[in-house]
């Protein structure tokens, strides 16, 4: 670790003339913030009066809600993320972690994902780090578990499952083909319901081309501790959905727990234990660990305590929107806003206007939005929504599906993308073929090393 007396200050600028706009997180909100203040900011942009940042670990913006469908082949991966680099060319992109925030000094340790660390100055900052997976000390959970956060994870879920349909269509092992074929998902949100839809989904069309595997063989199996599903749709369209998953072959164990899975040996709290190799934990999320690592003031949730306007509480120069900020539901009194990419998108556009508004010494506006319903694909031509109280289910719900997140994917480019797949599989079958390797993809030359 560099000291922090030797540290370059990279946000820091000599002339002082530049203001420094520091975003932490280049998710839903660090992207559609960014996006916005390169266009209303062009100007001070163009003449150095402004400079804006974006801190992410990855280079690229994942749109979560198309993850079941890139994990059931209906989309190409790389289709469902947007290169920052690419949609933002005004904006510099920092690759790495904000490890610290000093916001009394304005800056922000900084740790690039090679190389030392170094502080980063700034005069407005804007926490958009976003959440991660919430866990609980399950026997087994962090070795034996996957999440469904990432594009990562998504695609290694997708192969796993096919490779596992090879596994099991090529041994006479009753014991292996069971663990093989059992798949488990902890968690009955959008994505673990969105999850075991699509890969039960596409499992039914890739077992027909398995000589030894049938339907009837998949065993899939959806814990959840609450009595229901699906909590954003409303009890009308979730009852409809547990329907349908149980009508699929799908058990939905209501009110359990899992109790452990050591070495993949699942217990559940109904008493009922079996071997699994596939165990997706999509049990909840909770804000990204960089907010607990400054002096930014939290909320009773560890979130950063955020006013209506989007501002934190108490300071000022500092904004926070999204997963890992409280913002008060100005529509409903006494309530925050979901932790979901209707209100990020909406929040990161309210915080641009509300930035530009800041710099340039006019008053702030309040972040209003009512929540419109939620919308849900549970495999192909199948979905649940429930929209401004119209509630539907079916074709006319996935369709709804489909169109709702095709008009919040951002640019342009992703959206024809997404179209050219949607439409190339109403003339194709989708591929289901493991590409495991690609996670291990030096195993084979060491292997051919190995021998001489």
């Amino acid at each position: 670790m560099v000291s922090q007396a030797t540290m370059p200050r990279r946000g820091t600028d000599v002339n002082h003339k530049a203001k420094h706009i520091l975003i932490v997180g280049g998710g839903y909100v660090g992207l559609y913030t960014g996006l916005r203040l390169q266009r209303a900011l062009r100007r001070e942009l163009a003449s150095g009066k402004v400079r804006i940042t974006i801190v992410d670990p990855q280079s690229y913006m994942t749109y979560q809600p198309f993850l079941p469908e890139a994990a059931a082949g209906n989309l190409s991966p790389r289709h469902v993320v947007t290169p920052l680099r690419r949609v933002l060319p005004k904006v510099r992109i920092l690759n790495g972690k904000v490890t610290k925030v000093h916001h009394e000094a304005k800056t922000v340790t900084f740790v690039p994902n090679a190389g030392p660390s170094e502080e980063i100055g700034y005069d407005v900052i804007v926490m958009a780090a976003g959440s991660i997976s919430r866990t609980l000390p399950i026997p087994g959970l962090a070795d034996a578990a996957i999440g469904f956060k990432t594009v990562g994870e998504a695609i290694a879920l997708r192969n796993r499952v096919l490779a596992l349909f090879d596994r099991a269509d090529s041994t006479e092992d009753e014991q292996v083909r069971r663990r093989a074929l059992t798949f488990v998902v902890v968690g009955a949100g959008f994505a673990g319901v969105e999850a075991l839809a699509e890969l039960e989904d596409m499992g039914r069309d890739a077992v027909k081309y398995y000589d030894s595997l049938r339907e009837e063989d998949l065993r899939w199996v959806l814990v959840e501790a609450s009595d229901r599903i699906l909590p954003e749709v409303g009890p009308e369209m979730g009852r409809w959905t547990l329907e349908e998953l149980r009508e699929r072959g799908i058990e939905v164990k209501m009110k359990t727990l899992l109790k452990s899975c050591e070495g993949g040996h699942v217990v559940l709290s109904d008493g009922e234990e079996f071997e699994s190799a596939t165990i997706v934990w999509t049990a909840g999320v909770k804000p990204s660990p960089v907010v607990n690592s400054g002096d930014l003031p939290l909320d009773e949730r560890g979130r950063v305590k955020t006013t209506t306007r989007l501002t934190v509480v108490g300071v000022k120069d500092a904004f926070a929107a999204g997963d890992v900020a409280g913002v008060p539901d100005v529509t409903n009194p006494g309530q925050y806003c979901a932790p979901n990419a209707q209100h990020a998108v909406r929040q990161a556009r309210a915080l641009a206007d509300n930035i530009v508004r800041h710099l340039r010494g006019l008053p702030l506006k309040e972040y209003r939005h009512k929540y419109a319903g939620s919308v849900a694909g549970l495999g192909l031509h199948k979905g649940v929504a429930n929209v401004y109280g119209v509630k539907l289910h079916g074709l006319p719900a996935w369709f709804m599906h489909r169109t709702y997140h095709l008009s919040r994917v951002p640019t342009l480019n992703r959206k024809v993308r997404v179209v050219a797949d949607w439409t190339l599989a109403l003339f194709f079958k989708r591929e289901t073929v493991s590409l495991g390797e690609i996670e291990s993809p030096r195993d084979q030359f060491r292997a051919a090393a190995a021998t001489g």
